[in-house]
């Protein structure tokens, strides 16, 4: 198996690197590739003692080289959002990085499942999905938003708050992946109740996390060390779909047939191919009504951008 990062050498794609050198099966391949010190930090995850094979490549004109081939492709690249900054405000210049990268995966790596986390990913996704048909490869299955930090973050408030195992929580967040877009299903979550009060608060806290994150750092970027730990939990959760193991879930914002938008953040059971089965949003609550029906508009008007931005 091959598994290219897109981005290696950034604030999200270094870590993650290092987590999937770690946790991908004996015999992967793991291929690095961004515009700068991707050699350095190819030989230094290289001494690290798995079977993971390391490659390392830079700048656009082995683009193709790093991607050909590719069972799988995570795509961390692009600018971090600073103080003041919403994810929309990332738009135009990720975009531009995502539309290379997808269009280069098309080329050389045409049957891959292709993972992003550049945000905002409620528009690249989509702008990925409109290339990808133009050159005539775009399989819905094999195409993720990764919005698994949104579970992570709620998994651990709620963790901290009713004092239990954050990793025991089970909690889906739908929608898409901005503050104003995302919905914990605290209604769903298995052996847990919650106040009205305390509902809010931890909503609040899942929605504005990403901000928190950026504002403590005042300017040294964004969320980096826990994407990190989300996008590779996600990747490996894919590569265990492709290698056949079953009952896989994690939510991803992803295709959709018969919902109120193109693409949304569901649980997707995953499979050798991808997206195996997409399972539904389940009951909600009145509050959680109320939530879904304000995103909707929202998240149509994210997509609406992407799929503007890839036919100009």
């Amino acid at each position: 198996m091959k598994v290219t990062v897109c981005g290696a050498a950034g604030g999200i794609g270094q870590p993650l690197s290092l987590l999937l050198k770690q946790s991908l099966p004996p015999g992967t391949t793991l291929s690095l590739f961004d515009i700068v010190n991707t050699p350095g930090v190819g030989v230094d995850l290289s001494h690290i003692n798995t079977a993971v094979k390391v490659e390392a490549y830079i700048k656009n004109e082995q683009m193709e080289t790093a991607l050909k081939d590719s069972d799988l492709v995570v795509i961390p690249a692009g600018v971090p959002r600073k103080p003041g900054m919403t994810r929309d405000d990332l738009f135009r210049v990720n975009a531009g990085i995502v539309k290379d990268l997808i269009n280069a995966t098309a080329k050389a790596a045409p049957r891959a499942i292709i993972a992003i986390i550049t945000n905002p990913v409620n528009s690249m996704v989509p702008i990925a999905a409109e290339l990808l048909k133009k050159a005539g490869v775009y399989d819905p299955k094999k195409l993720f938003g990764v919005s698994t930090l949104d579970i992570v973050r709620a998994q651990t408030f709620i963790g901290e708050l009713k004092k239990v195992d954050p990793q025991s929580v089970h909690i889906n967040v739908i929608g898409g992946h901005s503050e104003d877009t995302m919905l914990p299903v605290l209604s769903q979550v298995k052996g847990i109740t919650f106040t009205h009060d305390e509902v809010k608060d931890l909503v609040g806290r899942v929605k504005t996390a990403g901000t928190v994150v950026v504002n403590a750092k005042d300017g040294a970027g964004s969320a980096t060390l826990s994407m990190a730990f989300a996008g590779a939990r996600f990747v490996n959760a894919i590569v265990r779909g492709m290698r056949g193991e079953q009952g896989v879930v994690e939510c991803a914002y992803v295709q959709v047939e018969g919902m109120d938008t193109q693409f949304m953040a569901l649980p997707v059971e995953l499979g050798k191919g991808g997206v195996q089965k997409v399972h539904p949003i389940g009951d909600l609550n009145d509050y959680e009504k109320e939530q879904y029906k304000g995103l909707i508009p929202l998240l149509q008007k994210n997509i609406e951008t992407g799929i503007e931005f890839a036919n100009q």
